[in-house]
């Protein structure tokens, strides 16, 4: 039986998915067997969140198709899906909004649980201010936790200027906590030590080395299947097939957005072309 201290967790990983690859799939498995361990967490599921067409990221082709490939490498795993509310929007949601969105859901969807009790659950905002409060001990042990699931190089990002907002680094990492997966080259410890809003909260920021590296990257795919060469096993065969069929990737959809300033720094700058 699931002793009392036990926290389940939904798992969020947000990114351009562009395309999906295998490496975005072991993130969840090594997230999972990294807080399971713990004796203190059960992961529950795992919610693969595709950006939408409105970050303007150089290269990144449409969400529909993103999103149908992302469904197509999730078919087979019990635990992971993928969500199409961030990806559908019309313009770029901040990350943190989206985090907000998936807590809000995942606490309304126990709320209309019959097994939960009911008591528990006087206003969700409560709920929710409670966890913020005490970030680093949850007290209200039946209510899932939301955590977002990311590689180092997310982690990194929280240092450049004008992609995040401060405000939303302390909320994601504050309220919800993060789930960061590294391998060799990276040091997120000593990342986290340079940043006084990271160091604050560090106890709820998980960090699982990635032993068994593998270079995969999103970026060195589309470099592949621009110049004609396999990309089989870095994808889940069905994305292969998907990509073939739809005639997806080359040099025309790599320049998409080449002369569009990212979103987050057009919000955050005023910027809108370079």
């Amino acid at each position: 039986m699931e002793g009392r201290d036990v926290t389940k967790v939904v798992l969020l990983a947000c990114g351009s998915f562009n395309p999906i690859t295998n490496m975005h799939l072991r993130m969840f498995e090594l997230a999972r067997d990294h807080l399971e361990e713990t004796g203190h967490y059960r992961v529950v599921k795992g919610i693969i969140s595709p950006v939408g067409d409105g970050y303007k990221k150089k290269g990144l082709i449409e969400a529909c198709h993103r999103l149908e490939m992302a469904r197509l490498a999730t078919e087979d795993s019990s635990w992971i899906t993928v969500d199409a509310w961030e990806g559908l929007q019309p313009e770029w949601v901040e990350t943190a909004k989206v985090v907000r969105h998936h807590n809000d859901e995942m606490l309304a969807a126990e709320q209309n649980n019959d097994d939960v009790d009911t008591v528990m659950y006087p206003k969700k905002r409560r709920v929710e201010e409670n966890q913020f409060e005490g970030s680093s001990c949850y007290k209200q042990r039946d209510v899932s936790r939301l955590m977002l699931l990311c590689g180092a190089d997310v982690l990194e990002s929280f240092g450049v200027p004008n992609l995040w907002k401060q405000e939303d680094i302390t909320e994601i990492v504050g309220r919800y906590g993060l789930v960061c997966i590294t391998r060799s080259g990276n040091d997120p410890h000593k990342f986290i030590h340079q940043s006084d809003t990271l160091w604050k909260y560090r106890k709820n920021i998980h960090v699982v080395r990635e032993w068994v590296t593998n270079e995969i990257s999103a970026t060195h795919v589309r470099r592949a299947l621009r110049r004609g060469h396999s990309v089989r096993y870095l994808l889940p065969n069905k994305v292969v097939h998907y990509i073939q069929e739809n005639d997806l990737y080359s040099a025309e959809s790599e320049q998409k957005n080449a002369d569009v300033v990212l979103a987050p720094f057009q919000k955050y700058t005023g910027a809108s072309s370079s």
